[in-house]
């Protein structure tokens, strides 16, 4: 706490002030005759006392008490002096918003108050609280910052080149530096007067005049570019009142529902070719990976036979090295066997030559006693013979003259009929006298041969 001191007594307050001079020596104003002898005046004093204990004559000194001044953590405090004399402006010529005067002075200090706590009094100075840190400032109808400084912001209505007006909520975050403090404060007065004159203006006309060069689909789909346009444009705004733009963020953005159902289904129809441009990348991927496959395991069966091959190559040459070795070794076993099979048919030869000998000597002497033999009984047949046709010859001479030539003739062809079975007579003679009964004769006689021909048959031959 602190004292604000009202003195009842002394010279009047100079003209153009609210409030007596500094006057030293009073001890707190615990010895009046000292103040009013140094030249104090009566009324509101520049000076304050802390808390204590004090001595003071209250028929000549009020005290008001009042809480300290405190500037937070992340916080600046501009101080405005509404006493003291005229100082210099220390902006220069470049700044036309107000003074800015070194400590002391009347005016905005150049100088402002860390964190802390200060004795100020408050009926002739004024501390502006001014933040340091990011400071996020919310156009959105149900949505405020701790510092109250957005409360009066609310969503922005805007309206496209179409024609359709629609809602969006912008976020700003700005900061101020703290030596840019005391120039905010000269220029507009409060934080709450930088909000009210410059933000909210620049911001909601800007996006009003970005709506209306777009329909709201074109709107929507460029949100990006939007917003980084956006950003440039408010830094640039801002750089000339000492204020940094940090960033400007475009939140819910909420258009009409009929164009946001028109939305929503292109975006589906753009999904849904996403997707089925997916599945047949896919199936084309699928493919190929079968392809691969295939080529693969025809790969393997061509290795597989290519190892068949060659498998096929080495038996073939084991098989024509074994078998140079067995025409090798056949060759050597035939010219061995050729050598004694020429051996042994040379001699089976000295010996088939020998046997042949022996037997032709054997033959010819078989020959010759054959021949001898034959020659014997060809000349014993012959003589037979001859001895017999001589017999047969005096027998048919002997018959002629004891029969005649006439009868002998007749006998032997009657004799050779005989020999030889041959009928010169019918076995039925059919005549045809007696009428009747001679047919009847006839019959009966052909009927009686065929029954004695068909005995005979029946009787076995001897």
């Amino acid at each position: 706490m602190l004292g604000i001191i009202t003195t009842l007594d002394g010279a009047p307050i100079t003209p153009g002030q609210i409030a007596g001079k500094y006057v030293e020596g009073h001890n707190n104003f615990q010895d009046v005759d000292s103040f009013l002898q140094n030249g104090g005046s009566r009324g509101l004093q520049p000076q304050v006392v802390l808390a204590g204990s004090y001595y003071i004559n209250p028929w000549a000194i009020q005290i008001e008490e009042i809480p300290m001044t405190e500037v937070p953590i992340g916080f600046v405090g501009v101080v405005i002096s509404y006493i003291g004399e005229d100082g210099k402006d220390l902006t220069g010529e470049s700044f036309k918003h107000g003074n800015i005067v070194q400590k002391g002075f009347r005016g905005v200090w150049m100088e402002p108050y860390g964190p802390g706590k200060y004795p100020i009094n408050k009926y002739i100075m004024k501390v502006e609280l001014v933040p340091t840190t990011n400071l996020v400032l919310n156009w959105a109808n149900a949505r405020s910052e701790a510092h109250m400084l957005d409360k009066n912001l609310s969503t922005i209505t805007v309206r496209s080149k179409d024609g359709f007006p629609f809602n969006l909520d912008v976020a700003q975050i700005i900061h101020i530096p703290a030596n840019e403090a005391p120039k905010v404060i000269a220029r507009f007065g409060s934080m709450n007067n930088l909000v009210s004159q410059v933000l909210e203006p620049t911001i909601g006309n800007y996006f009003r005049n970005s709506a209306q060069d777009s329909d709201v689909i074109s709107f929507l789909s460029t949100r990006k570019e939007r917003q980084q346009s956006a950003r440039e444009h408010i830094k640039a705004v801002l750089d000339e009142y000492n204020v940094n733009a940090v960033d400007t963020l475009i939140g819910d953005i909420v258009p009409p529902e009929a164009l946001m159902k028109t939305l929503t289904d292109r975006k589906l129809a753009e999904e849904q070719q996403k997707t089925y441009q997916t599945q047949k990348i896919a199936q084309e991927q699928r493919q190929g990976v079968e392809k691969e496959t295939a080529i693969a395991d025809i790969q393997k069966e061509i290795v597989k036979a290519q190892q068949s091959v060659e498998i096929a190559q080495r038996t073939a040459d084991a098989t024509v090295k074994k078998a140079e070795g067995d025409a090798q070794s056949v060759k050597v076993n035939v010219e061995a066997e050729a050598t004694a099979t020429r051996m042994r048919a040379e001699g089976e030869a000295a010996a088939t030559r020998a046997r042949a000998g022996a037997q032709a000597d054997a033959t010819k002497l078989n020959a010759t006693a054959d021949a001898q033999r034959i020659s014997q009984t060809g000349l014993a047949e012959a003589e037979k013979i001859m001895a017999i046709g001589k017999s047969t010859a005096e027998a048919y001479e002997l018959q002629v003259k004891a029969m005649g030539g006439d009868n002998f003739t007749k006998f032997k062809i009657t004799e050779e009929i005989g020999k030889g079975n041959i009928k010169i007579i019918p076995d039925l003679i059919v005549s045809g006298e007696g009428g009747s009964n001679g047919s009847l004769s006839g019959l009966m006689g052909l009927q009686l041969l065929q029954m004695i021909k068909d005995n005979k048959e029946q009787k076995p031959q001897s």
